[in-house]
């Protein structure tokens, strides 16, 4: 277990500098999912890389697979913003920002993304902690400069979490069809947090969902406890197939704390590996 723990202090720090307290937040420990050879799932051979990713990595020398241990990242309305720990190669990255025609002063680079709405900008905010930004404003990763005041929040020691607002939840187009159940009935939250972790020989998806009222934590608990038994129902006519999110959400168990739902499903390596590798 200890090497799957995320240092929390440090991470809570780090949260300081994310603009945006309406955000949802997304961290992943790599490094930890790195030695449990879970990131493996994930790692596409050569081969199958993007040609824009291969020449990023022949010419900075950077592989998220193989130097990048920390990714702490906040989506907000006027972008997405990153902290970023690993081994970066300084010189290297400035010189593939000006040859991509972009532009450096000091530490502080900013370049073209792939549409005129994308600029990405970043900095060094230490040897190996990158601030990164993917905005409009070609100036925004200098907003990670300064830090806010500490959320009411402590991290969870798993090395994959998501901190949600409710309101996230309410556009629910773009899910797949069995989760989609799901975010309807958590779009009046107050906060929902998304952990994964090891439990025995698998990975454990949880949920600690924050209502405003105890009675709002038993209609909830109730509507999730429905929503994964019409799944089981489906799932009789038609079996999830190996990569399907609806035979992990099949499994779905859900209690009630107070204002808390908490909820948890396993996930066995077999669902991340056909995830990861689809087709």
């Amino acid at each position: 277990m200890a090497a799957w723990r995320a240092h929390s202090e440090s991470v809570e720090k780090l949260m300081t500098r994310l603009p945006g307290n309406d955000a949802t937040v997304v961290y992943i420990d790599v490094a930890a999912l790195r030695r449990a050879h879970v990131l493996d799932a994930f790692t596409a051979p050569a081969a199958m890389q993007e040609p824009e990713y291969r020449a990023f990595v022949n010419q900075t020398g950077f592989d998220y697979a193989r130097d990048l241990d920390m990714a702490l990242v906040s989506f907000s309305r006027d972008g997405t913003y990153f902290l970023l720990r690993g081994r970066f190669d300084w010189p290297f990255l400035k010189d593939y920002v000006q040859n991509k025609g972009g532009t450096c002063y000091n530490t502080f680079c900013r370049a073209q993304g792939s549409t005129p709405e994308r600029m990405i900008s970043f900095f060094p905010i230490g040897k190996n902690l990158m601030a990164l930004a993917v905005s409009k404003d070609q100036y925004a990763a200098y907003a990670m400069q300064e830090r806010r005041p500490a959320r009411q929040f402590t991290p969870p020691n798993e090395p994959v979490w998501s901190l949600i607002p409710g309101d996230a939840l309410k556009e629910t187009g773009s899910l797949p069809a069995a989760a989609r159940i799901f975010a309807r009935a958590l779009g009046n939250a107050s906060q929902i947090l998304v952990s994964a972790g090891p439990e025995g020989d698998h990975i454990e998806l949880r949920l600690d969902v924050t209502c405003r009222s105890a009675d709002d934590a038993a209609a909830l608990t109730a509507d999730l406890r429905q929503a994964t038994a019409e799944l089981k129902q489906q799932a009789v006519k038609q079996p999830p197939g190996p990569g399907d999110i609806a035979g992990v959400l099949i499994a779905g168990a859900f209690d009630q704390k107070d204002l808390h739902v908490l909820g948890r499903w396993p996930i066995e390596r077999s669902f991340l590996q056909a995830l990861g590798n689809p087709g």
